[in-house]
């Protein structure tokens, strides 16, 4: 499927687009890249091949498990989710032997490539945690959100009031109104945790008009991955030049605005955004949305979390020849969490680490092989 498949704007893109003649920005959908994938590395060292998932760490998992299912994910079944003190799991999050912890593995197909994206939810005990999200806002450091493509806005909001299950960040708990329309269709909530979901109705089909030709109606599903962060070179440095996403060949300058805020339930925010790509693990031939959102005007230092407290995410992404490609984060001063490289059961390899940047994890692994 071609990449230009991963051009759907974002609730962000839009406002950006609609601000373009104004404010003189550029529309941050998905543009020709300054770079690839390193082009230093040969076919033997190790890189990653994709990004293949999303994980969060969570305070009640069934509670988490109804929550994500309202919104669209499928629960995959026969995954045993009974407190477990797996070893493999304690090296890999760097804690101490004997902590128990309990994980479901949700799905939604991409709707890029239509494959589906994997969600991975883990709860611990034994362990003391806190919630690193709670009271916090959708642009604190470090913070992540997964963009959700639906197909009827007013239908999942009933659906979450129903369910005593809508935490909305946005202006009067209300959905949003893109620029120039005049029915709300997107919207920031959390899930149980204070981690983010922007969810955006899907766009409709247009017939050709005006020598406009004709476009097809959004399909729904998961499209991308958004991460707060502080300082744009060092995000960049580490996952364009070490992980290989493609970057814009130009940065969107800072903008502001009632849409940007209120869809995320602010006041005075200045930011840009960096909208490179991975390709999806699933589907190499498709590009998945990797993108840094920078405050201007809220930063602030990040205040220390691990990996085992509740509201922490960390994203998946599938490598080949893992020990090359750990080697090199390593060299470049990157912080390992994980006990090394880690052999699960089945023979998949695991290491976790830390972006310079604002300390969001990173788990990279490799198959077994064959």
């Amino acid at each position: 499927m071609s990449t230009l498949r991963s051009s759907k704007f974002s609730s962000f893109s839009i406002v950006t687009a609609a601000c373009a003649l104004a404010l003189g920005l550029a529309s941050v959908a998905v543009s020709p890249s300054s770079h690839a994938a390193p082009q230093f590395l040969t076919a033997n060292e190790g890189q990653v091949i994709g990004v293949a998932f999303e994980g969060r760490m969570v305070s009640d998992l069934d509670k988490s498990v109804a929550f994500y299912k309202l919104i669209g994910f499928t629960e995959v079944p026969g995954v045993d989710k009974s407190w477990r003190a797996e070893e493999a799991m304690n090296h890999i999050h760097g804690v101490k032997p004997g902590v128990q912890s309990r994980m479901a593995k949700l799905t939604i197909n991409s709707n890029i490539s239509g494959k589906p994206f994997t969600l991975y939810l883990r709860e611990f005990k034994g362990i003391k945690r806190k919630n690193v999200m709670a009271g916090k806002t959708a642009w604190e450091p470090g913070a992540t959100h997964l963009d959700l493509t639906i197909p009827d806005a007013d239908l999942m909001w009933s659906q979450l009031k129903a369910a005593n299950m809508l935490w909305s960040r946005t202006w009067d708990n209300k959905l949003i109104a893109a620029p120039g329309a005049t029915k709300g269709t997107i919207a920031y909530v959390t899930d149980p945790d204070g981690m983010d979901v922007e969810i955006v109705e899907q766009r409709p089909a247009t017939p050709a008009m005006n020598g406009r030709p004709a476009r097809p109606a959004d399909p729904p599903g998961f499209n991308h991955i958004g991460l707060v962060i502080l300082d744009a070179d060092k995000a960049k440095s580490f996952y364009g030049g070490l992980l290989g996403e493609q970057m814009p060949a130009t940065i969107s300058q800072w903008a502001s605005g009632d849409f940007m805020d209120s869809a995320v339930g602010g006041h005075g925010n200045v930011l840009r955004m960096v909208n490179g790509t991975f390709p999806e693990a699933a589907d190499v031939n498709s590009r998945m949305r990797f993108e840094l959102v920078e405050y201007e005007n809220r930063k602030k230092p990040v205040e220390p979390y691990s990996i085992t407290d509740i509201g922490v995410n960390y994203v998946g992404f599938e490598a080949k020849n893992l020990d090359s490609l750990v080697a090199r984060l390593k060299g470049a001063g990157i912080t390992i969490v994980s006990d090394g490289i880690v052999e699960m059961k089945g023979g998949y390899r695991v290491a976790l680490f830390r972006d310079p940047d604002t300390g969001a994890f990173v788990e990279l692994f490799e198959r077994p092989k064959t």
